[in-house]
């Protein structure tokens, strides 16, 4: 993968981690639910992302998904290392908090991979076509 297109991979891994983590990180610990926590607008850009980086072929398609898709779970375990810093006991279960993100995460960026891919093969026979 040449340096630019790693930036970009990078780029976007970010703007997905804040996207989400901030709506996620400013809800109180006692009414926090998963997964419904993270069903915020930027659970969005964990879709769009790689439907982008795949349909400019800027990231490979397993690069894409988990890179973005982790992005989800690198949110709640950030929030758990913060919470249990303030309170031992807190997140107990975090194990379970850190899978449900992770299929959700996941979820949506191999939706969006697959859909980004889907339209780079159409645009390049449509290319190919003219």
């Amino acid at each position: 993968m040449k340096p630019i297109k790693s930036y970009w991979l990078l780029l976007a891994a970010a703007a997905s981690f804040f996207a989400v983590g901030i709506p996620y990180w400013l809800v109180p610990y006692h009414e926090l639910n998963l997964p419904s926590g993270l069903l915020t607008p930027g659970l969005a850009l964990v879709a769009a992302a790689p439907l982008l980086l795949r349909m400019f072929r800027l990231a490979s398609f397993w690069r894409a998904t988990l890179m973005i898709g982790g992005s989800v779970g690198a949110v709640v375990m950030s929030r758990v290392l913060v919470d249990v810093v303030r309170d031992a006991t807190s997140h107990n279960l975090w194990p379970i908090e850190l899978v449900i993100a992770l299929v959700v995460g996941l979820g949506c960026a191999l939706a969006g991979a697959v859909v980004g891919t889907l339209m780079a093969r159409l645009l390049a026979n449509d290319a190919e076509g003219h």
